[in-house]
């Protein structure tokens, strides 16, 4: 398996990431994908996917946005085109809009430029969507990276999810699919083909809805993927043969 979506760089883990990273293995767990959250977390983001042979993503997260967005972006630019060659960076990102997080229009400004950046450099995109479906959208239709991406911790209906996978993006499904009560998720996820998902955990955050308050870690794909096959009415191992595919397409590891 691989968590296609995991802050493993986040100081919640720095006192036992080895014991964890020794966990995932026995769980299965080959890999993970690191995304990018600020300019000052980067490097350590690109010592630890080297030290784990993880991969990870360069970006600038909504909850960030500088005050000089000009000069994050040139900094931005300037480190995808030093690791350009590092296979182990496989997108731009995490990215994205924020409606309950200092919203305004320098979000949607902040992402445009990444949108770019993504083009120039023929990379995905990992997205964060929240309550800003409709702009994401929007501005996607005007600014789509040719090598699309996924929009990550999907929540919504089939009717916005048929609207990302026209435009070239994956979905991103987590521990909120464990929740019961997650119910326009878990029909999209029952209605759609399961080629138009990627599995991910977005740890630390995101903790499963029987485990409140507790650091979320990629332990819990496994019983991601059996909800999956669960609602899917499939074999575990035909589920995850198929997100595997998907994560190694989109960001070609």
């Amino acid at each position: 398996m691989i968590d296609t979506h995991a802050h493993l760089d986040m100081p919640e883990f720095d006192n036992d990431r080895d014991e964890l990273v020794s966990e995932m293995s026995k769980h299965g767990i080959s890999s993970a994908i690191i995304p990018g959250v600020a300019v000052e977390q980067w490097q350590k983001q690109l010592a630890l996917a080297e030290k784990y042979q993880w991969y990870f993503a360069l970006g600038i997260h909504p909850w960030y946005v500088p005050d000089d967005i000009d000069s994050a972006i040139f900094l931005l630019d300037r480190k995808l085109q030093e690791c350009r060659e590092n296979k182990r960076l496989v997108a731009v990102g995490e990215c994205g809009l924020d409606k309950l997080h200092h919203w305004s229009d320098k979000q949607l400004l902040l992402l445009e430029k990444q949108l770019q950046l993504a083009q120039t450099y023929q990379l995905p995109v990992i997205l964060h969507s929240v309550k800003a479906h409709q702009e994401l959208l929007t501005l996607l239709a005007r600014v789509r990276p040719s090598r699309g991406g996924v929009v990550h911790g999907f929540y919504g209906n089939r009717q916005i999810a048929e609207r990302y996978i026209a435009l070239g993006f994956k979905l991103g499904v987590g521990g909120l699919l464990l929740n019961p009560s997650a119910k326009k998720l878990r029909q999209t996820v029952v209605e759609l083909p399961l080629e138009h998902f990627l599995l991910e955990t977005d740890s630390p955050s995101m903790s499963p809805f029987d485990q409140p308050n507790t650091r979320n870690t990629p332990l819990v794909l496994n019983r991601i993927v059996s909800e999956i096959s669960f609602l899917k009415k499939s074999e575990t191992v035909c589920i995850l043969e198929q997100l595997n595919k998907n994560a190694l397409q989109l960001f070609e590891l």
